[in-house]
C-alpha cells in the first residue's frame, strides 16, 4: 500500500517535515511492507519557505536580518526563484518569536515583513508572493506598509507608534509604496474578513493574548484602519475574503493590489500534491491544532478536498481535535487521532515526535491491514 504523509507543522512543537518524519518513523515500524511518500507542507504560515526551497530546486535563499514584533533583529530570508520571490510573513512577525508573556497585538507590529518585500524587489523580484499566517500581530499590516514608505500621522502630524491599539490614532497615511512594476499575491492561511465575529481580532485574536477587551478595541481600530486604507489606496478591503489572515495584514496587501491565493493552494500546486495524492492509497495529514479554523483554508482541509477528488482515504493526526466526526467527515476527513486524546497534554508537549510516531503506529496497525483486505477484495 502507498501512503502519502503530508502534514502541516504542529504549532511551534514540529516543522511540518519533523510531523512527517515523525509520522513515517511509527507508520514504518507498524507496517513496514507499506510504501511511504512523504510530503510535508505550509499553508503559507511558518515552514513555506523551507517546504518551497525543497519543490523548487533552482531558488536561492537570500538572508536578511529584520525587525521581528516587538522591533528587535531577527534573521529571516527571501527565497527567489527567477523573478518571483517568496515570503515568509511568520519569519519577521509569528507568534512563534514572542515568549507567553510578550504575546499583545495591541503592540506587536509587522514592520519585518515590509523589510523582507522591499528587499525582495530589490533583488530584481516582478512578483512577490507574501505567505500568511502563523502571525503574533493584529496591526492590519500597519507595520509592513511603514517599511514600504506608507506612514501613519496623527492629528498634529506626528508619527504612531506600532501596534494594532495605536491605529485608533491615525489622522492619515502620506507616501507611496515602493513597488512600482512589482505584482503582490497574498498567499491566505484563512479566508476570514478583516472585520467582525469571523475577523481578525475576534477570531484569533485571543491566541495572540488580546483579552475580550483587546478584541474589541482592536476590531474598532481595524475599523477605522480599513477606511484610512480605502481613502489613501483606493482599495476597499474590509469585507474582502482573506483580509483578515495574519492579523489584518492580507488586507494592507489587498489594499496595494495584490492579488489573493489560498497559500495551501499555491503550496499544493509547487511540490505537485495532486499527483502523488492521486498516485497513493492513503493519505495522512496533521496539524497542533485541528479546529474549525482548520476547515477555512489551511492545509488540513486542503489536502482533505484534494484526497476526496481522487476518492483517497484521509486521516488527520493532530496534536488535538477541536472538530466532530460529522463536520470532519463532511470536509472527506476519513477519520481524526488526538495526541491529546492519547497520551495527555503533557506528554504530548513534553515529546511532540516520539509520541506522534507511536500514534502513527496504532494508526498503521488498523488501516495498514483494513485498508490492504478492502483492496484486495476489490
Amino acid at each position: 500500500m502507498r501512503v502519502l504523509i503530508a502534514p502541516d507543522g504542529f504549532g511551534g512543537t514540529l516543522s511540518g517535515a519533523q510531523a512527517a518524519q515523525a509520522m513515517a518513523r511509527g507508520w514504518r515500524a507498524a507496517a513496514p511492507d507499506d510504501e511511504l511518500v512523504l510530503a510535508p507542507l505550509s499553508d503559507g504560515g511558518p515552514g513555506l519557505l523551507d517546504v518551497l526551497a525543497a519543490a523548487l530546486p533552482d531558488a536561492v535563499r537570500h538572508p536578511l536580518v529584520v525587525e521581528d514584533p516587538l522591533a528587535r533583529p531577527v534573521e529571516a530570508a527571501v527565497l527567489l526563484d527567477g523573478t518571483t520571490a517568496y515570503v515568509e510573513a511568520a519569519s519577521a512577525c509569528g507568534l512563534h518569536l514572542l515568549a507567553d508573556a510578550e504575546r499583545d497585538p495591541r503592540v506587536t507590529t509587522t514592520y519585518g515583513v515590509g523589510q523582507l518585500v522591499a528587499h525582495a524587489a530589490s533583488l530584481g523580484a516582478r512578483t512577490v508572493v507574501v505567505g500568511l499566517g502563523g502571525s503574533g500581530t493584529n496591526d492590519g499590516g500597519a507595520g509592513m506598509l511603514a517599511a514600504l514608505g506608507v506612514q501613519r500621522l496623527d492629528a498634529t502630524g506626528d508619527r504612531v507608534p506600532p501596534g494594532g491599539a495605536a491605529l485608533r490614532q491615525v489622522a492619515r497615511l502620506e507616501g507611496r509604496p515602493v513597488l512600482e512594476g512589482v505584482q503582490l499575491v497574498a498567499a491566505t492561511d484563512v479566508d476570514s474578513p478583516l472585520l467582525g465575529l469571523r475577523g481578525a481580532s475576534a477570531a484569533f485574536g485571543p491566541q495572540k493574548g488580546a483579552t475580550r477587551e483587546d478584541v474589541a478595541l482592536l476590531d474598532g481600530a481595524l475599523t477605522h484602519w480599513a477606511d484610512l486604507l480605502e481613502a489613501h489606496l483606493g482599495v476597499a478591503v474590509r469585507d474582502q475574503p482573506g483580509a483578515g489572515a495574519a492579523g489584518g495584514l492580507g488586507a494592507a496587501l489587498l489594499a496595494l493590489g495584490a492579488r489573493r491565493e489560498p497559500g495551501i493552494e499555491l503550496v499544493q500546486r509547487l511540490v505537485g500534491l495532486a499527483e502523488r495524492v492521486e498516485g497513493a492509497d492513503l493519505v495522512l495529514t496533521g496539524e497542533g491544532t485541528f479546529d474549525f479554523s482548520s476547515l477555512s483554508g489551511k492545509v488540513v482541509s486542503g489536502v482533505a478536498a484534494l484526497a476526496a477528488e481522487h476518492a483517497v482515504p484521509c486521516l488527520v493526526l493532530a496534536g488535538a481535535v477541536r472538530v466532530g466526526r460529522r463536520e470532519a467527515g463532511a470536509a472527506g476527513i476519513e477519520a481524526t487521532y488526538s495526541l491529546v486524546e492519547a497520551v495527555g497534554v503533557q506528554a504530548a508537549l513534553a515529546e511532540p515526535a516520539e509520541e506522534l510516531a507511536a500514534l502513527a503506529a496504532r494508526v498503521a496497525r488498523q488501516w495498514s491491514t483494513s485498508r490492504r483486505a478492502t483492496m484486495e477484495g476489490s
